[in-house]
C-alpha cells in the first residue's frame, strides 16, 4: 500500500486518539485501548514500509505521548522481567543484527590476523598474552597437564571473578562506543587478537584440538556474548554518527537506551559462561563427546536467542501487522459501501 493510502484510510483513527490525549476528552476506556493498540500498530507498519517517511515520524510522536500519558502511573508487573527477555528483547534485538554482523565480522578478521601475527613473528605472543603467563603455560604442558591453569584458584572464587571481569569487559565495549564507535571496535579488536594469538600459541605447541575442547567449553558463551556487547557498542556509537530525523541528543538518549537494553541480555549468559569456567572448564579429563555436546549446545543457544528466535518474532510480528492493516482496509470499503 502506498504512503498516501495508509494516510489517507487512517488518520481519522489518528487525528482523533492525538484530540483524546492533547485535550483530556473523556472517552470508554475500552475504545481508547483499541486506539492505542490500533494507532501502535500502524507505527510497526510504518517502520517496516515507509522508513524516514513523515507518517512514521508523526505516528512516533502520538505513540511517544500516548505511553508516556497513559503509562506514567502503571506499576510493572512481576512477569515483566520474564516477558522482557522471551518476547520483548528478541523482537526489539532484531532490527539490530546489521550492527551484530559487523562486530562478528571484525572480531573474526582480527582473531585471524592475531594467529597470523603470532605465526610470523615469534615475540608476538609474549606482547599479547605476558611472558608470565606464557611461561607458566610452557610449564604446565612440560608437566603433562597444559590445561592446569583452570584448576588454580577455587571453583566458586573462579566462577565470581571470571563473571565480575567479563561483565566488565562488556560494559567496556558498551561505553566505548560513544568515542564514536572506535572504542567499541578497539575493545573488539584487542579481544579477536588476544584470542587468535592464543589459539595460534596451543597450534604451535600441537595442542590445538586440547585447548579447543577445553577452552570453548566457556569460550562459546564468553566471546559470543562480548560480541553481542560490542553490537551495543555500535548502536551507541551510531547514535551520536547517524541520528537521522532526529536532534543528535535524542538520537544518543534513544542509542544509549537500546545499547544498555542489549547489554542487560548478555548478563544471564555471562553467568553461565563463569559457571562452565568455574565448575566445568577444569575437569579436562572429560571425555571428547561431553566437551562437543556442551560446546555445541553453547552454540545453539546463542544462535537461537540471538539470531533465529529474533527473525521468527519479527516475520510473526510483520505478518500480524499486514493482517491487521488489510482487515481494516477491508472494515474501511465495506462502510463505503454501506454509505
Amino acid at each position: 500500500m502506498r504512503e498516501a493510502s495508509f494516510a489517507k484510510q487512517n488518520k481519522d483513527k489518528w487525528l482523533k486518539f492525538e484530540s483524546v490525549l492533547k485535550n483530556n476528552v473523556s472517552i470508554d476506556p475500552d475504545e481508547l485501548s483499541a486506539l492505542y493498540i490500533e494507532v501502535t500498530d500502524h507505527l510497526s507498519y510504518a517502520q517496516t514500509f515507509y522508513p524516514n517517511s513523515n507518517t512514521l515520524r508523526y505516528l512516533n510522536g502520538i505513540s511517544a505521548f500516548a505511553h508516556q500519558k497513559i503509562y506514567k502511573t502503571k506499576r510493572e508487573s512481576r512477569s515483566r522481567i520474564i516477558t522482557f527477555y522471551t518476547q520483548e528483547f528478541p523482537l526489539f534485538f532484531s532490527k539490530y543484527h546489521k550492527q551484530l554482523a559487523i562486530t562478528f565480522i571484525t572480531f573474526l578478521l582480527f582473531s585471524i590476523i592475531g594467529a597470523y601475527s603470532a605465526a610470523t613473528d615469534q615475540n608476538f605472543v609474549r606482547l599479547i598474552l605476558g611472558d608470565g603467563y606464557v611461561n607458566m603455560t610452557l610449564t604446565n604442558i612440560e608437566k603433562g597437564d597444559p590445561m592446569a591453569v583452570y584448576k588454580e584458584m577455587g571453583e566458586m572464587n573462579m566462577f565470581l571473578g571470571i563473571t565480575i571481569n567479563n561483565i566488565r569487559v562488556a560494559l567496556m565495549a558498551f561505553s566505548f562506543g560513544m568515542l564514536l564507535s572506535l572504542g567499541t571496535l578497539y575493545i573488539i579488536m584487542s579481544n579477536a587478537i588476544m584470542l587468535g594469538s592464543f589459539q595460534y600459541f596451543f597450534y604451535d605447541q600441537g595442542l590445538l584440538w586440547e585447548s579447543v575442547r577445553t577452552i570453548w567449553i566457556h569460550g562459546t558463551i564468553e566471546i559470543s556474548v562480548i560480541i553481542i556487547a560490542g553490537c551495543a557498542g555500535l548502536v551507541l556509537g551510531n547514535s551520536i554518527l547517524f541520528p537521522g530525523t532526529y536532534t543528535r541528543l535524542q538520537s544518543f538518549v534513544r542509542g544509549a537506551k537500546d545499547g544498555l537494553k542489549i547489554v542487560l541480555s548478555t548478563i544471564p549468559f555471562f553467568i553461565i559462561a563463569g559457571f562452565l569456567e568455574g565448575f566445568v572448564t577444569r575437569h579436562t579429563e572429560m571425555p571428547d563427546w561431553l566437551a562437543i555436546i556442551i560446546i555445541g549446545g553453547s552454540l545453539s543457544l546463542i544462535l537461537f536467542y540471538y539470531v533465529m528466535y529474533p527473525i521468527k518474532l519479527k516475520r510473526k510480528h510483520e505478518s500480524s501487522m499486514l493482517k491487521s492493516v488489510s482487515l481494516n482496509k477491508i472494515t474501511t470499503s465495506e462502510q463505503h459501501v454501506t454509505r
